[in-house]
């Protein structure tokens, strides 16, 4: 049973939102899934952006649609993650960031919540029809490796991102 939901971030989060990006930025954090909330001092411009990002009429010609979703506990409302559902792939997303992309706060860590957040994101990427979707983590990111691997991730094989110097490692989930 899952202790958290996906919600569309709105209004009523603006303070949880603000609290996230300090929290990520204090631990020097990437912002994974979280729809550049890092470029957006004001999360009421952020949310903007995020609702620019899910209509194909108002996404940037560069990027891709996508869904964002807080992760929030179902006890106290809190938010302790972000997941961002690519609705399809690019050049770039198909071959280093993959459907879909998340990030745990800082201090909510090592309590599931990364693996819930991708089951449910995969329920959500099956009902837009995405059947088969790929998900990507940095080859030295050992947690997200098992997050993936725990949705049932098959591993392809590894990419190599020349402009971050790092390797990619590349997993299919069929849903």
């Amino acid at each position: 049973m899952s202790d958290i939901i996906l919600v569309r971030p709105d209004e009523t989060m603006l303070d949880e939102i603000a609290a996230y990006r300090e929290a990520m930025l204090a631990a020097e954090d990437s912002f994974d899934g979280c729809g550049g909330l890092e470029d957006y001092e004001s999360p009421a411009a952020w949310l903007q952006h995020v609702r620019d990002m899910e209509n194909p009429e108002t996404c940037p010609p560069h990027l891709v649609t996508a869904t964002i979703y807080a992760a929030v506990c179902k006890t106290d409302y809190g938010m302790v993650g972000m997941i961002d559902l690519r609705h399809r792939l690019n050049d770039f997303l198909a071959e280093y960031g993959g459907h879909i992309g998340y990030s745990v706060r800082p201090d909510e860590r090592r309590k599931g919540y990364a693996k819930q957040m991708l089951a449910l994101a995969l329920d959500e990427a099956k009902k837009r029809g995405i059947n088969r979707v790929l998900v990507t983590c940095d080859e030295k990111n050992a947690a997200s490796a098992r997050t993936i691997l725990a949705n049932g991730g098959v591993f392809e094989r590894n990419a190599w991102l020349e402009d971050e110097k790092q390797t990619v490692r590349r997993y299919w989930i069929n849903v």
